[in-house]
């Protein structure tokens, strides 16, 4: 055995055995890339740059997807998700904080703030029919008691209407969403980011809304976790057949991502919002990256379904996860380029 090279012989033979299971065909190849092996180094761990988002700085472009509470597990899996964010530099946002609105019983499951720290962006989360009740109810000053209450950094509104007609036990909208987002940010100093929850939004509800001072808009788009489906399923057969198309409406990120580009290219344009969170079917760091890099606003990438699997275990498990999808965007900025 050579004494320079310790590891040749066993290597090899590892070669020899995988090599005709480790082809790829060409039609196999991901088209989204150009692979330029000849321009960079290897990327050292921890090399992702920097950079603002909502005010805040991020280490990481990830932002973990608005998970749960009320719920056995909702503390740990929150608590989690937090730590992760402070070890990497991601941004957080957190479910639906209903239950804290005339409640603080369920509070330490999203008490997250010490945890997250104070330089990380935290949102508080809620469904534009609650706001929509509150304002009805002259209670909006709600909306505020749940920021300070919380910590966070603004709140995100959930605009959810098939979602709603589906659910057996659903809201009902009086005014469209887009009103109740507007008399949201004219009362209001805190960032608000309004997010779809699983089809995403059309071009002309992004028009509308991108010309509102918002922190962000979230995609949720359609290739995540489809509320609406999940609500129809669980209703009988009868509805689920007369209702199962409308489950189907809805838009991938990378259509919501040309919209939004085209909106922000327009000559003259009214567009306020500066920033995107690129969620709904993002599988992995190679999704993320590739739909970032090709937005014209600075964006990062959400996941939801893929981090909470892990939250649920201990934190070293999650810990492997998000590690590894940063050690993928390092590589992947290093050596791939969007086509």
């Amino acid at each position: 055995m050579s004494q320079e090279d310790p590891t040749a012989e066993s290597r090899k033979h590892d070669h020899i055995a995988l090599a005709f299971k480790s082809r790829v065909e060409s039609g196999e190849l991901d088209a989204r890339f150009y692979y330029e092996p000849a321009l960079s180094a290897h990327p050292k761990e921890g090399s992702l740059k920097p950079f603002s988002f909502l005010g805040k700085t991020l280490r990481t472009p990830v932002w973990v997807s608005s998970m749960t509470g009320g719920t056995a597990l909702a503390r740990k899996i929150n608590r989690n998700l937090a730590q992760a964010c402070a070890e990497f530099g991601m941004g957080m946002g957190l479910g639906s904080c209903r239950q804290l609105l005339n409640s603080n019983e369920f509070l330490p499951d999203f008490d997250v703030r010490d945890i997250i720290g104070a330089d990380l962006p935290l949102y508080a989360n809620l469904g534009c029919a609650q706001i929509e009740q509150l304002i009805e109810n002259n209670s909006v000053e709600k909306l505020q008691e749940l920021i300070d209450k919380l910590q966070a950094d603004g709140l995100i509104i959930h605009v959810n209407p098939l979602q709603e007609a589906m659910q057996p036990e659903g809201d009902h909208f009086s005014r469209p969403p887009l009103e109740i987002v507007e008399e949201v940010v004219s009362r209001f100093n805190f960032p608000v980011i309004v997010k779809e929850v699983g089809q995403g939004f059309g071009p002309a509800s992004l028009r509308a809304l991108m010309k509102l001072p918002l922190g962000a808009i979230e995609f949720g788009a359609a290739g995540g976790t489809n509320f609406a489906l999940l609500e129809l399923l669980r209703r009988n057969e009868q509805y689920q057949n007369a209702f199962s198309g409308l489950a189907r409406a809805g838009h991938t990120a990378a259509e919501m991502l040309e919209w939004t580009n085209s909106i922000a290219a327009e000559p003259g344009n009214s567009c306020q919002t500066r920033h995107l969170i690129i969620s709904g079917g993002v599988s992995d760091f190679l999704d993320g990256y590739c739909l970032t890099r090709r937005s014209a606003l600075p964006a990062v990438y959400g996941q939801a379904s893929a981090f909470l699997r892990h939250a649920q275990d201990d934190y070293d498990s999650l810990r492997t996860f998000v590690r590894a999808q940063v050690r993928g965007l390092e590589l992947a900025n290093a050596f791939l380029m969007p086509r």
